[in-house]
């Protein structure tokens, strides 16, 4: 009976008194402060001001740089769903890369070749807003076709996004495995 809320004469501490607590210390050490030592108080207020100016500077500029426009006025529009450059552009500019050492970059323009080269071939759609992930789901292939596009895919992602290292062999092995892709479509 005795263990019901009304019997309780002892109120429990609140799990954030310890803050307020140190909140008030603080307050009570600047207000010290101020009367002991006036000089070192105004230079700490100084010193405090400076770095909030400082955040805030910092705040608004990592602010204005995440939104501001990333298209620059020299690109110009394409209508969606229309590539860009065509398979072989792509090749062209992955061996161009390759050449300059760029290699991961050179297996991203790889794969847009090949998408498109199937595409040409009628075993996928391309659009630019599509994962390659999602071309193999789509890619109308044999198991072979389909499974060696996947290993693709893998390999791409691995290189772009899981930022392991790539080489000359590395480019020259996707390029191979990628043209392989091509030769895997089913007619229909």
């Amino acid at each position: 009976m005795f263990a019901r809320p009304e019997y309780r004469w002892v109120e429990g501490r609140h799990p954030l008194e310890w803050l307020a607590a140190l909140w008030r210390r603080l307050g009570d050490w600047l207000d010290t402060l101020q009367v002991t030592h006036p000089a070192w108080h105004t230079a700490l207020l100084v010193v405090l001001i400076a770095v909030l100016a400082g955040l805030l500077v910092h705040i608004g500029w990592i602010v204005w740089r995440v939104t501001r426009p990333t298209l620059r006025a020299s690109i110009r529009p394409v209508a969606p769903g229309a590539p860009v450059l065509g398979a072989r552009a792509h090749l062209e500019q992955a061996d161009a890369l390759a050449r300059d050492g760029r290699y991961v970059e050179a297996l991203a323009h790889r794969f847009l070749a090949v998408v498109l080269q199937l595409e040409e071939a009628r075993a996928v759609t391309y659009h630019p807003a599509k994962t390659p992930a999602e071309y193999v789901a789509e890619a109308r292939l044999d198991s072979g076709g389909r499974a060696s596009l996947a290993a693709l895919v893998a390999r791409l992602y691995r290189h772009v996004f899981g930022a392991a290292p790539c080489d000359a062999a590395g480019y020259r092995d996707f390029g191979l495995a990628a043209g392989e892709v091509v030769r895997h479509v089913v007619p229909g």
